[in-house]
C-alpha cells in the first residue's frame, strides 16, 4: 500500500494504478478495503487502522497526535484482541490508545486500557485539562494523562454515576460536553419510546404528565472537577429530550448543541394513522440549541421536518397534523430526516480546511435500522455551515460511501458505519467506525483559495444516493414484490427491527437467523409474539436488553404464517406453525389474564 498520497491529476488513468491505495483523492473513488469513500475535491483519505478489538464509539486526539478510542464492546484484559467481548456489563478494557511513530498517518502502536464496566452504549471519549474522559452506559469516568506516555496508568475515577432504579434501559448513552465555566453536561436518556402506559404496545396511550421526565429525558449539569457525583448532585439543565448520543459546546455561541434521536414506530404502533413511508421518514432527528430551562417537548410532541413544525404525538392524541400543546415547546435549529442516527458532532476550529469550514458543524450519521420496508438511510458525514454560533446555509454531504452498498436493505449489509469525529492538532478530521473498529483520517491538500462551488457540486450529487434522498413511495419499497402472507406480515411488523435479512442490529435487535429462540420451542415463540418480551436475553452469544412489543392484534393466521416464514428462512430449517397452535396459546394467555 502507498504510504504517501499520489495526487489524482491524471484522473481515470491513474485510478487504475491506485486501486490498492488507501487514499481517496479529488473525488476519484479509490478502494479503501471493501469500500470507496467519496469526499470533496482537494480532500484526501487515509486509513489510520484497519480494525481494533471491540470496535469503536467516540474518539479524541491529543495535542501530540495520539488517538484515544472508546471501544464499543470492550476487551477482556487477557483477550488476544482477535474477537469481541459482547457481554454488556463485564469488567473490560474499554479504551484504546493509538500512536503513529513514523509520521505516515497510520497506527504503529495500539494499546488497550481502562478496566471498568463497558457495554455497547458506552460512548464518550474526550480530552480535557490533562485528563481523558470516557463513559460507560451508567457512568462518566476520567484518568490523568501522563506527558510522554501513551496510556494513563493512574486510577479510573468516577465523575458522574447513574444509580437510578431504572438502571440499564433504552437510550442510555452518556456523551458529555464542557462549557467554559467548569461544568460538564451529561444526558439521562428516556427509558421508553414515548412514555406509554403499556410500553410499546399498539394504541397504548401516553402517561400524562410523564413521570419519567423527573429524572430522565433531559440534560444535567455537574461540576467537572468533582468526583463521585450522583444525578441529584447536578442540576437539571434542559428537558423534553428523548435520546442523545452526540453533543458539543459551541465556543462562538458559548452554548450547548445537542443531537436528539427522534421516536420510533409510528406505523407499527398506530397503523391506522401512519403508513410505512411516514414511519420511515419521520419523525425528525433534531439539532437542538440548548440553554438552561429549554424544553423540547418529548414525549408529548415530535418534530416533522417535512412540514417544518412540531406536532402532537399519537400517544397524546396526535394524528401527524395537530400541533396543540406543542406550540409551547422549543423548536430545533434544524430537523434532519428520521432514523439517520446522528451520533457525534464537532465544531471545526482548525485552519487546514478551506475557510468556509471554520466554525461549522460536522455530524456523523451512524445510519438507520428501522426504515423497512424502505432502504436504510444515513451512514455518512454531514457538514452544516455556521457563523457566530448559528447555521448559515443548507447541510451538505462531506463524506459518503461508508456502507459500501446501495441500497442498504438491512443494517448488517453496511460494511462500515461512521460513529465518532475528532479534530487532529493539524486540523485534519478523524472518523471512527462501529462495525470493525476502522478509523480514517481526512486531510486537505488542495488550493484553499480556489475551493468553492465546483468542488461542492460534486458532493451535492451524493444527495441522490438511496441512503440520503427521500425514498420513492413505490420504486424504493423493498416489499413491493412480496406476495405471501408470511412475508407481508414480516416486512410490515418484524423487519423494521430484525431487518430484511433477519440478522437484526448488533446491540439493539437480536437476529432471527439460526437461533433456538426461533427454531426451538414453538409455544415460547408464539408467546413472545403475542405477549412481547422485555429484559435481557442472550442470542447467539450476544446480550440484548430491550423491549419487543406484543403483537396480539395480529390474527391467528397472520401469526402462524409469519412464524412459519421465519422458521423456514434466514438459514433456518424448522417445522411450520399452525393456526391451531397459535389459537391454543392465545386461549392460554387469555385465561391467565382473566
Amino acid at each position: 500500500m502507498l504510504n504517501k498520497c499520489i495526487r489524482c491529476v491524471y484522473g481515470i488513468t491513474l485510478f487504475s494504478l491506485l486501486m490498492a491505495s488507501e487514499w481517496a483523492c479529488h473525488s476519484v473513488q479509490v478502494d479503501v478495503a471493501e469500500i470507496s469513500l467519496r469526499v470533496p475535491e482537494g480532500f484526501e483519505v487515509i486509513t489510520v487502522v484497519d480494525s481494533i478489538a471491540g470496535a469503536a464509539r467516540h474518539i479524541a486526539v491529543n495535542g501530540n497526535g495520539d488517538v484515544y478510542v472508546k471501544s464499543k464492546f470492550g476487551r477482556k484484559p487477557d483477550d488476544t484482541g482477535e474477537g469481541r467481548d459482547r457481554q454488556p456489563l463485564e469488567h473490560n478494557e474499554g479504551n484504546v490508545a493509538i500512536r503513529d511513530i513514523d509520521g505516515d498517518g497510520r497506527a504503529d502502536i495500539i494499546e488497550y486500557f481502562g478496566v471498568y464496566e463497558c457495554g455497547p452504549y458506552g460512548t464518550e471519549m474526550r480530552i480535557r485539562n490533562g485528563y481523558i474522559y470516557f463513559s460507560s452506559e451508567l457512568a462518566v469516568y476520567r484518568q490523568k494523562l501522563v506527558p510522554g506516555k501513551l496510556v494513563p496508568d493512574g486510577p479510573v475515577d468516577t465523575v458522574v454515576i447513574d444509580d437510578h432504579p431504572h438502571g440499564y434501559h433504552q437510550h442510555i448513552a452518556k456523551p458529555i460536553a464542557f462549557d467554559n465555566e467548569g461544568h460538564i453536561y451529561v444526558p439521562f436518556g428516556a427509558p421508553s419510546n414515548a412514555c406509554q402506559v403499556e410500553g410499546r404496545t399498539p394504541w397504548s396511550p401516553g402517561i400524562d404528565p410523564c413521570p419519567q421526565l423527573e429524572d430522565h429525558g433531559g440534560i444535567w449539569r455537574f461540576d467537572e472537577d468533582k468526583l463521585n457525583q450522583r444525578q441529584q448532585d447536578g442540576i437539571k439543565y434542559a428537558s423534553g429530550i428523548r435520546s442523545v448520543v452526540g453533543m458539543a459546546w459551541n465556543e462562538e455561541a458559548d452554548e450547548l448543541f445537542v443531537l436528539m434521536h427522534g421516536r420510533d414506530d409510528l406505523m407499527r404502533l398506530f397503523p391506522e394513522q401512519f403508513n410505512p413511508l411516514q414511519s420511515a421518514e419521520l419523525p425528525s432527528e433534531e439539532l437542538l440549541k440548548v440553554v438552561e430551562g429549554s424544553d423540547f417537548g418529548w414525549p408529548y410532541c415530535y418534530y416533522d421536518q417535512i412540514q417544518n413544525k412540531k406536532v402532537l404525538a399519537p400517544e397524546y392524541g396526535g394524528d401527524g397534523l395537530i400541533v396543540g400543546r406543542c406550540s409551547e415547546y422549543d423548536d430545533p435549529v434544524i430537523g434532519f430526516p428520521g432514523h439517520w442516527a446522528p451520533n457525534d458532532m464537532l465544531f471545526y476550529k482548525g485552519n487546514q480546511f478551506p475557510e468556509r469550514y471554520l466554525e461549522g458543524a460536522f455530524i456523523a450519521f451512524h445510519g438507520s435500522t428501522n426504515r423497512a420496508p424502505y432502504p436504510q438511510a444515513g451512514y455518512f458525514i454531514c457538514f452544516l455551515p455556521f457563523e457566530n454560533g448559528s447555521p448559515t446555509g443548507e447541510w451538505e454531504v462531506f463524506a459518503n460511501g461508508f456502507a459500501g452498498v446501495d441500497p442498504i436493505e438491512s443494517v448488517s449489509d453496511a460494511v462500515y458505519r461512521p460513529m465518532g469525529i475528532a479534530e487532529g492538532p493539524d486540523g485534519s478530521l478523524y472518523i471512527s467506525d462501529t462495525e470493525k473498529g476502522r478509523m480514517w483520517n481526512i486531510s486537505f491538500h488542495g488550493d484553499k483559495a480556489t475551493f468553492g462551488p465546483e468542488e461542492l457540486a460534486q458532493m451535492e450529487m451524493e444527495k441522490q444516493k438511496s441512503n440520503i434522498r427521500r425514498p420513492d413511495p413505490i420504486q424504493d419499497d423493498l416489499q413491493r414484490d412480496v406476495t405471501t402472507l408470511g412475508e407481508q406480515v414480516y416486512y410490515s411488523y418484524c423487519g423494521t427491527c430484525h431487518q430484511q435479512n433477519g440478522m437484526g442490529a448488533s446491540g439493539r435487535f437480536p437476529p432471527l437467523a439460526e437461533t433456538d429462540w426461533v427454531t426451538g420451542d414453538k409455544e415460547r415463540l408464539i408467546q413472545v409474539v403475542m405477549h412481547g418480551l422485555e429484559g435481557s436475553i442472550e442470542v447467539n452469544g450476544e446480550s440484548y436488553n430491550g423491549h419487543m412489543p406484543q403483537h396480539s392484534f395480529l390474527s391467528d393466521e397472520q401469526i402462524a404464517q409469519v412464524l412459519t416464514y421465519i422458521r423456514q428462512n434466514f438459514g433456518n430449517n424448522a417445522g411450520p406453525i399452525s393456526e391451531d397452535e397459535v389459537s391454543a396459546v392465545r386461549n392460554q394467555l387469555e385465561s391467565i389474564i382473566q
